[in-house]
């Protein structure tokens, strides 16, 4: 029987020995491997902190203590270990685990992740309600040195240098990116600084430092500063102790032995303190040393591979960026840490100095962009939809208010599928709505991408495009790219009685269902597709108005704010019904695309069957 059979939950881990743990360690690995090579997810990170995640749990009394983890791609081994073990090969399928943190999941969860850079500010959170209840439990953020690029992540350890309120963080440092150099000093120094001895004398020469009248601030000043200059000039701790916390390490995260003996030494400190350990990410797969950023997440064997397919949305961008870039000079493209998700890579390869990765940091990645159009450059910002959601302050502020020609391409605009609701992109469209000065576009296809590509990058405008993770459609190299009309829509079918207004992903939905409607009602609906969501064709809807007694909306986003709802505003006063489909005011769970958009009724079938309701409440007519 295996070792990880017989865990159920953390403290079935208490009686383990070493040998036993490094033996549950490569069994939580296999399980990972096996599940993500056929099912598909994140694969790197959480096979890099099996170790960390092991010592974690066999030295905290966790539910008790609080473990927060930062994004969530690396609580795998976490899940596994807190109860879930026998649902782990459910993960990001629809009604399965969520492929991160979950409060309503397990009580072991004690703080959701999504977004990154989060965990340092809730687990200072945490942190004080418990010294306002007076509890004893320990708290514990886990971040990676990925994250530690968001700002956010130190606003979080300013304030808890400021506090001094007891609470670990623990920085995985997964690429060396902090420091390159952990050698035998370093590693000795960690041994000493986490030593229960030296702890102890080093407390006590503080505290009896403290009653030596005269003195007393100049022994204590100059204990701290050796202290600072020995770690300063052997680790890479200076600037964590300069913001208040206590420093330690780097230590070697997969070495069982050091990290439970490291986590129950900072037990025992009263003060924040940062343990930063290295990883390995890909840790106990080989080929992940040659390509990390490719064994970042995988697809799973079950996923056929059909090279007939049109390349997605991601791709064409990339392609067409890199088509464009010849003839703007002026052109910088930045993003934050999403070069290969938004097919970036296709552009940076040949154009490295007009491309910028500002790390996990999407606040200044479009000031930044702000800062380079007052310059007089070209910026676009591209981003995943639901990472644009954290920046809106800036776009408003720095961007829209000083009429700031930056160009913002939304890659993951809608449904993303199995990285579940902190990650699907359907709230863009009513962000962008509220604030005035501003286009907003949506393809319906990647000849339409490149388009609109060129026409934002001709405009003087802020400049928004919107487009889902999914196959173009009808993409084809050999588009002639065009400058398009802003504000014009495209009459796809001329017909009677309703009229279709579509924006992106959901035209080719409306689109496939033209002959079924025909068919099935003896009449043809009028399809437009409303590439331009703000401004809208104003002089094309007043045509449709007059001509048509129903219209239907569909937008791949959230109804509140959204498209449907300036249709609905601009219609309010005239002889016309106006109905929306789109993603109604709650959060969509996770599963495949397609589930999802079936879950939420942006379906071929959904729409006919709006069609024959509307019909049988005799609403229809010319």
């Amino acid at each position: 029987m295996s070792i990880l059979s017989k865990i159920n939950n953390p403290s079935d881990m208490k009686s383990l020995n070493l040998d036993e743990l490094e033996i549950l360690c490569d069994e939580i690995a296999d399980l990972i491997k096996d599940t993500i090579g056929k099912h598909g997810g994140h694969y790197s990170s959480p096979l890099g902190v099996i170790e960390i995640t092991v010592a974690l749990h066999y030295v905290y009394d966790t539910p008790d203590d609080k473990l927060i983890w930062d994004v969530g791609h690396q609580a795998y081994p976490h899940k596994i270990l807190t109860e879930r073990k026998n649902q782990f090969k459910t993960i990001r399928q629809k009604d399965g685990l969520s492929g991160f943190l979950k409060i309503s999941e397990s009580k072991y969860d004690a703080f959701g992740a999504g977004h990154s850079s989060t965990s340092i500010s809730a687990a200072l959170g945490f942190a004080h309600a418990r010294d306002k209840d007076k509890s004893k439990n320990q708290i514990v953020a886990i971040i990676g040195d990925g994250a530690m690029t968001g700002g956010m992540a130190y606003e979080g350890i300013n304030n808890l240098g400021y506090h001094k309120t007891q609470m670990t963080v623990v920085l995985n440092d997964n690429s060396l990116s902090i420091s390159k150099s952990v050698g035998a000093l370093s590693k000795y120094l960690t041994l000493i600084t986490t030593n229960k001895t030296y702890n102890k004398i080093r407390r006590k020469i503080w505290q009896i430092s403290g009653i030596i009248p005269l003195f007393s601030r100049f022994i204590r000043y100059f204990i701290k500063q050796t202290e600072k200059a020995i770690k300063g000039t052997l680790t890479p701790g200076s600037l964590f102790e300069d913001l208040g916390l206590r420093y330690i390490g780097p230590i070697d995260g997969h070495n069982l032995k050091d990290l439970i003996r490291a986590f129950k030494s900072v037990k025992e400190m009263n003060t924040p303190v940062l343990l930063h350990v290295y990883t390995k990410k890909g840790k106990r797969i080989s080929v992940s040393d040659s390509d990390s950023i490719k064994y970042y997440s995988l697809a799973g064997s079950k996923k056929i591979k059909n090279d007939n397919l049109p390349a997605d949305y991601s791709k064409v961008f990339g392609q067409s960026l890199k088509k464009f870039s010849k003839d703007y000079n002026d052109l910088v493209c930045i993003t934050a840490a999403m070069e290969l998700g938004t097919g970036l890579n296709i552009f940076s390869s040949k154009y490295p100095d007009k491309y910028i990765d500002v790390g996990i940091a999407e606040e200044h990645a479009v000031t930044y962009a702000a800062g380079l159009a007052a310059a007089g450059k070209k910026p676009l910002v591209v981003l995943y939809s639901t990472f644009f959601q954290r920046a809106y302050d800036q776009v408003f502020h720095d961007v829209l208010l000083q009429k700031l020609p930056v160009i913002f391409c939304l890659d993951r605009a809608g449904l993303v599928g199995p990285d579940g609701p902190t990650h699907h992109g359907v709230f863009d469209i009513s962000l962008m709505n509220s604030l005035p000065g501003i286009v907003v576009a949506a393809p319906k296809d990647g000849n339409e991408l490149d388009n609109l590509l060129l026409t934002a990058l001709e405009s003087k405008k802020p400049f928004c495009i919107r487009y889902p993770k999914s196959n173009s459609i009808s993409y084809h190299q050999t588009n002639i790219s065009k400058v398009l009309n802003i504000g014009s829509w495209e009459k796809l079918e001329n017909g009677q009685k309703f009229a279709i207004l579509a924006t992106g992903s959901m035209v080719n939905v409306a689109h496939e269902s033209i002959s079924e409607i025909k068919q099935k009602f003896n009449f043809t609906p009028t399809l437009i597709n409303c590439r331009f969501i703000k401004p809208f064709d104003k002089k094309l809807l007043d045509e449709i108005i007059k001509t048509h007694q129903n219209i239907i909306t569909m937008e791949e986003g959230i109804l509140s704010g959204g498209f449907g709802s300036s249709i609905i505003n601009y219609t309010k006063n005239m002889n016309i019904n106006v109905y929306s489909m789109g993603i109604k005011d709650e959060y969509i769970e996770h599963g495949t695309r397609q589930e999802l958009l079936d879950l939420v009724g942006l379906n071929k079938d959904s729409l006919i069957n709006l069609i024959q309701d509307i019909q049988n409440n005799n609403s229809g007519g010319d």
